[in-house]
């Protein structure tokens, strides 16, 4: 069927602000590596936006087909700088789209390699599954997340975009503490859910010398795996709060560690998970000033 002249105005006005998008984060430092501003600049953000929020999908909706000034704004909405709530439950938060500057700062800390396979820990729209998959190509992801509504709308969001890579992406319902054994091993983990501490299961699920990328004590830790039961990394420069992981797996409440009041960079703090021991730590892992942290089941 061809293209109508509102969908061609529509797709070109999408185009023109992913472009600004791109352009933003460049000039705040971000996406120095040339796959990643591709990959933000081609994937369609807004397609991943539920219509029934603000910024959602602008080709469905109230209003979104007939009227151009509210396409515009809904795409402009979708494109903007800040986080978007995706699905709310009985008053509580539980899944949402992060914005676009902290989404590129973790997909770059990720250096990820062609030829690579990441898990990703909270399936969400399937937007940051999408930017991966744009990434690594067919057959590199797979997404885990608790809710089968979450994990369907993901699914379904991606077969619309309908990229090989993106249709590729494997969408798993499950408990996101527990991985995904079954496609392990992976080269990263990544988690877009707040963490109490670093799963066991994570590490078991990771080749020697990859990495997982995770929000805890409302920061980024990026943690090498050395084996099975050992991982240690330091803090992204960047503060990140995000929607807690759920499920049995967690049992323990997030903590604020030393994040909490005034606190050095936060370069100079880290992460060691030690057999059944996690701690955070400021400069040295065997220092004087750590925090232990309770380690989730699984």
């Amino acid at each position: 069927m061809a293209e109508t002249a509102q969908e061609q105005r529509y797709r070109v006005a999408a185009r023109a602000l992913r472009a600004r998008m791109v352009r933003r984060i460049v000039a705040g430092g971000g996406l120095t590596d040339p796959a990643w501003r591709q990959a933000f600049a081609e994937v369609p953000r807004h397609l991943f936006v539920p219509v029934s929020v603000p910024g959602g999908n602008p080709s469905g909706g109230p209003g979104g087909a007939n009227d151009p000034r509210s396409v515009l704004r809904r795409l402009s909405a979708a494109y903007a700088d800040r986080p978007i709530a995706t699905r709310v439950v009985a008053g509580e938060l539980v899944s949402s789209i992060s914005q676009p500057s902290l989404m590129a700062q973790m997909c770059q800390a990720l250096d990820l390699r062609d030829g690579q396979r990441v898990l990703e820990i909270g399936a969400g729209t399937g937007y940051n599954a999408a930017l991966l998959a744009h990434r690594l190509g067919p057959g590199a992801v797979t997404t885990v997340d608790l809710d089968p509504e979450i994990t369907t709308a993901a699914r379904a969001n991606l077969a619309a975009y309908g990229t090989s890579a993106a249709r590729s992406v494997v969408v798993v319902t499950g408990d996101g503490a527990l991985g995904h054994p079954d496609g392990a091993p992976y080269d990263r983990i990544v988690a877009t859910c707040e963490l109490p501490a670093v799963p066991p299961a994570w590490l078991a699920q990771v080749r020697p010398g990859g990495l997982i990328l995770a929000p805890v004590a409302t920061g980024l830790a990026l943690l090498t795996v050395h084996g099975p039961e050992r991982a240690e990394g330091r803090f992204l420069p960047t503060s990140a709060y995000f929607v807690p992981l759920r499920g049995p797996g967690m049992v323990a409440a997030p903590v604020a560690g030393p994040f909490s009041g005034r606190h050095p960079a936060r370069t100079r703090f880290g992460l060691t998970v030690h057999g059944t021991r996690q701690w955070l730590w400021l400069d040295d892992p065997r220092g004087p000033r750590t925090w232990p942290l309770s380690p989730a089941a699984g």
